[in-house]
């Protein structure tokens, strides 16, 4: 069996309401699918973080690596992909293109295999996975603290037992708008915070400081991805556990991350980070230096998928016989591709989402919303 075909698609919808965070501003979602297919036409589904456009340009510049081999030699083709593209491509769009092609892979292998993913990563420890809520951007209005709250409230109600809020707009400005979410939701929802690495040392310090009452489950990316410095000081003057690398990509990005003791919580993207062979080799990595991974996820229900599998079969830090439940990301901002673009569309009961039972990723593109989505190259 070889791999026949390997083709992109790049996706994109205008939002109904534009939203922003601490460094950009929303208007469209856009999106790069990749699908592998065998000789036989098996085929699995992967996705890229990152602009999708450079996203597409890396998987057909690297997708001759993959054409003719082996789909079941998922981690040998993997590493052709990273070799070719080592010397100039060790963080970025094109690590980014080699996680969509190897999430199609584990994708293809499952079927072919008959097995779901999450067995192929050695086993799943739980049926279900304990989610967060992301969302609580930013929009224009005259009342941002009124519409946070009713969105924090939003959430909790449809049982969500933790709850991501964006921060980033200034520290005063931040702490009235976490201040009035955690009175919104009360003392029974975890919080966590993420600045987009918004705030400088002396900032970030500031804040956490400021919210330390609110018992905040933990700080994400509070200062710039390359200041490890920084993150290591903040993290030994504040209780708050400090979360951070949805900005690193491979093991070896991940290394100093971990080594200096910068982060309690480490966040790779499947998508962007490597891919579940990468991933699953961070995540490893994670363990030997005793911190948890809990992924960064903001995508379509592939990148979810992919997600769900991974976080099943992970056992947090440190064991004992009531451990607490691993979490995974769960966007809820307004996402066209994510609700119309794969099937099934996943739901949260009780803050916890079944992880697929079918072969592969358990999860699969509709075709007439993919051409609906799909724009020209």
């Amino acid at each position: 069996m070889k791999i026949e075909h390997i083709e992109t698609y790049v996706a994109e919808q205008t939002l109904d309401t534009p939203f922003y965070f601490s460094q950009f501003e929303f208007r469209t979602r856009q999106i790069c699918l990749v699908k592998v297919t065998a000789e036989d036409g098996t085929y699995g589904w992967g996705e890229g973080y990152g602009p999708a456009t450079v996203v597409r340009a890396g998987v057909e510049f690297l997708a001759p690596l993959a054409l003719g081999e082996d789909p079941l030699h998922v981690e040998a083709i993997w590493n052709k992909m990273h070799l070719r593209s080592l010397d100039y491509a060790r963080r970025g769009v094109l690590v980014a293109a080699i996680s969509a092609i190897d999430i199609a892979l584990w994708d293809l292998r499952g079927k072919l295999l008959g097995q779901p993913v999450s067995t192929l990563l050695g086993g799943r420890r739980r049926e279900r996975v304990k989610v967060y809520a992301t969302g609580l951007y930013f929009i224009g209005t005259d009342d941002l603290v009124g519409k946070l709250v009713d969105e924090a409230k939003l959430y909790a109600s449809q049982g969500f037992r933790a709850i991501k809020m964006k921060v980033g707009l200034g520290v005063e400005t931040d702490l009235r708008h976490a201040r009035a979410v955690r009175a919104a939701i009360g003392g029974d929802v975890d919080l966590m915070v993420d600045a987009n690495h918004a705030y400088s040392l002396s900032e970030a310090l500031r804040f956490a400081r400021g919210i330390e009452e609110l018992d905040i489950s933990f700080f994400e990316e509070p200062v710039s991805p390359e200041d490890y410095a920084g993150y290591r000081e903040l993290r030994e003057r504040t209780t708050i556990p400090i979360a951070g690398g949805e900005c690193e990509y491979l093991l070896e990005g991940f290394r100093p991350l971990l080594s200096k003791r910068c982060v309690d919580i480490a966040q790779p993207d499947i998508c962007g980070a490597g891919g579940l062979s990468e991933v699953k080799r961070i995540v490893a990595l994670a363990r030997a230096f005793h911190i948890n991974v809990i992924p960064h996820s903001w995508g379509t229900g592939i990148a979810f998928a992919a997600g769900l599998h991974l976080v099943s079969t992970v056992d947090p830090l440190p064991g004992r016989l009531r451990m607490p439940e691993p979490l995974l990301e769960m966007d809820r901002s307004e996402n066209p591709l994510r609700d119309n673009l794969t099937a099934p569309m996943f739901r949260a009961e009780d803050g916890l989402v079944a992880v697929p039972s079918g072969p592969g990723l358990g999860v699969d593109v509709d075709p007439d919303a993919l051409a609906e989505y799909t724009v020209s190259a």
